[in-house]
């Protein structure tokens, strides 16, 4: 089996406002694989804010759809682009609703102002379009997913599908930070609001195409592969 990992994500376009704002949160633009100066909110160095972006700075900006997941055997990194590509011709674009710095759990990310249904059915369409291609978890990937708490659905799903968050237990978010005590993720999220407005503001976000990420070293986290545009 194969030792890179794949994922469907959403990605906003390279050039969009949104792109370079998370990018620059993270200090990793996935895009060019290449590090971007930090864009950490007001009172928190350069090296902090380093180190509290750690871990989503390894998966790049995006939201899950299909989370990473290894080639299953006999498939490889083309067929999978292409079956991406005929998988987008069939969807058509949508706006999300607004997008807010909040709390997930014990980290700050973006996340949809209520529930977008084109999103959580795109999603799902994702997670079954893109599952033959996908290998049976290691001992060690299901170790630690079952480190959180999980709910009995949430079991069958990961056994099902290799992933709990899905279809109605899917809840869209683009990270931005590790986790962080309550009272410090409180300052944070604060301090990424002020940055979103201002460097991103009320644009409204289109999803118009899904991204395909590949992340072959570990060392070296995740970079995009190509994009599948949307062709309805």
């Amino acid at each position: 089996m194969s030792a890179a990992r794949y994922a469907i994500y959403y990605a906003p376009p390279p050039e969009s406002p949104l792109w370079t704002f998370g990018s620059a949160v993270l200090g990793y633009d996935a895009a060019t694989a290449e590090p971007r100066p930090p864009l950490a909110p007001e009172g928190i160095s350069t090296a902090d804010w380093t180190a509290i972006t750690a871990q989503p700075r390894r998966y790049g900006f995006h939201g899950t759809l299909k989370a990473p997941f290894r080639l299953a055997e006999g498939a490889s990194e083309d067929d999978l682009v292409r079956a991406g590509h005929v998988f987008a011709r069939k969807l058509r674009g949508f706006e999300l609703p607004p997008l807010e710095i909040g709390p997930v759990a014990t980290f700050a990310a973006l996340k949809p102002l209520g529930r977008s249904e084109p999103l959580e059915a795109m999603a799902a369409k994702c997670v079954e379009a893109f599952e033959p291609f996908r290998a049976a978890p290691t001992p060690t990937e299901v170790a630690r997913r079952l480190e959180a708490p999980l709910t009995e659905r949430q079991m069958t799903y990961l056994e099902r599908w290799g992933y709990p968050y899905v279809f109605e237990d899917f809840r869209f978010h683009m990270t931005l930070t590790g986790s962080l005590p309550e009272d410090r993720l409180a300052t944070v999220v604060s301090g990424l609001a002020e940055l979103y407005e201002r460097h991103v503001g009320a644009a409204a976000t289109h999803v118009g195409a899904v991204t395909l990420y590949v992340e072959e070293d570990p060392l070296l986290g995740f970079h995009i592969v190509d994009r599948f545009v949307f062709g309805a």
